[in-house]
């Protein structure tokens, strides 16, 4: 991405993202039960934009790692991007494993399979990966990937209600965690990998026609327009399609409507931060949006006590009230940013680490042959 044209928008939303993960995060561990009243405005407002943070963060991941690939063709760096985007998606996904590796447990021999159970981040590691692929089936063509990224985000989002209590027996935990939640999964590769899906088709239309003097009021308002009615006539539509060709599948979706409806709020969530972009080129808010991995694994070690087992959620638990909650979300958000720009090595830093590993054990295979 040129500087002329960096999508400083993009850092912004990432920031926002991190940021109500936080806190989401924070105040679900210690928040008592009996203030959870979803009948009070306040704690229904709460939950309702957390619910936003895990679709930005998807759809966020799938623009901004697809709109690279696609000009790295364009500078002639496809196989370096390649080759970065599959240890990426390696290395999120040891990550997400390593984070709930049980070490005091191992040590006095007990082995549990809980570790092997999927997040977020080896589900946005697997979808980089899948990304790759099928950008390179297409022969890195960039209308047939635009179209078939589009198509393939419907096709998952439509047919949630057939996978939604998704039970595999047969297929080792390994691989059944990916795609069913009765083992303890928090994410799955479906439906997750649509959001994923449509970021890599909105990254084909920034690579298309970004240079273009109108597009960025043009996307803004494609932005709102189609969140606005994914959010309040997408339900109505599939209703309306059940009606007409009497379709299970589109009954199922309209009264369980919360992959288009939540897409329709990332959209409103881009336009608003695409319009502000002038107004969020803050050093600090892009600084944040740059380090989302390193804020993501320092906040679920304090919060869940990854490798100790001594964490927030066992030392305070669910017993704040309101406002202890509040005050104890803004220290965190405060502490756990201020560690991971001054205690923790960068992102880039980290990806370079491995890919000396990676060189050095190609290399010495090489030898081996």
């Amino acid at each position: 991405m040129s500087a002329t044209k960096r999508l400083y928008f993009i850092d912004a939303v990432r920031a926002f993202a991190i940021l109500m993960m936080l806190q989401g995060h924070f105040i679900d561990t210690v928040l008592d039960v009996q203030y959870r009243d979803e009948s009070h405005m306040l704690y229904s407002c709460w939950k309702y934009f957390r619910g936003l943070t895990a679709p930005t963060f998807f759809t966020i991941s799938g623009l901004i790692f697809s709109y690279l690939l696609i000009k790295a063709k364009q500078t002639g760096c496809s196989k370096q991007r390649i080759r970065k985007g599959l240890l990426r998606g390696l290395m999120l996904i040891g990550i997400g494993y390593a984070l709930r590796i049980p070490i005091f447990e191992w040590l006095i021999g007990e082995f549990k399979l809980y570790f092997l159970i999927v997040d977020v981040l080896q589900c946005i590691g697997l979808s980089l990966i899948i990304v790759i692929l099928l950008y390179n089936l297409v022969n890195k063509k960039t209308y047939i990937f635009s179209g078939l990224m589009l198509l393939l985000a419907i096709i998952i989002f439509t047919t949630e209600p057939l996978y939604r209590t998704l039970v595999i027996h047969k297929l080792p935990l390994i691989f059944s965690n990916y795609l069913t939640k009765v083992n303890g999964s928090v994410f799955t590769i479906i439906p997750w990998f649509g959001y994923i899906c449509f970021g890599a088709f909105i990254a084909t239309l920034f690579y298309k026609y970004l240079e273009h003097p109108k597009f960025k009021i043009s996307i803004i308002t494609v932005f709102f327009v189609v969140g606005m009615v994914l959010i309040h006539k997408s339900s109505w539509l599939f209703k309306e399609l059940y009606l007409m060709f009497n379709v299970d599948v589109f009954y199922g979706v309209a009264n369980y409507n919360y992959l288009y409806t939540r897409l329709g709020n990332v959209l409103v969530l881009f336009a608003v931060f695409y319009l502000a972009e002038n107004y969020v080129k803050q050093s600090l808010i892009l600084k944040i949006g740059q380090k989302t991995l390193s804020i993501y694994v320092i906040h679920f070690i304090i919060i869940y006590g990854s490798f100790t087992g001594f964490g927030l959620n066992t030392i305070i638990g669910k017993t704040l009230n309101p406002w202890q909650a509040v005050i104890g979300a803004l220290l965190f958000l405060t502490t756990v940013c201020f560690i991971a720009f001054y205690y923790v090595k960068s992102n880039a830093f980290v990806y370079s680490g491995i890919r000396k590993i990676y060189e050095k054990v190609t290399k010495q295979s090489r030898y081996k042959v």
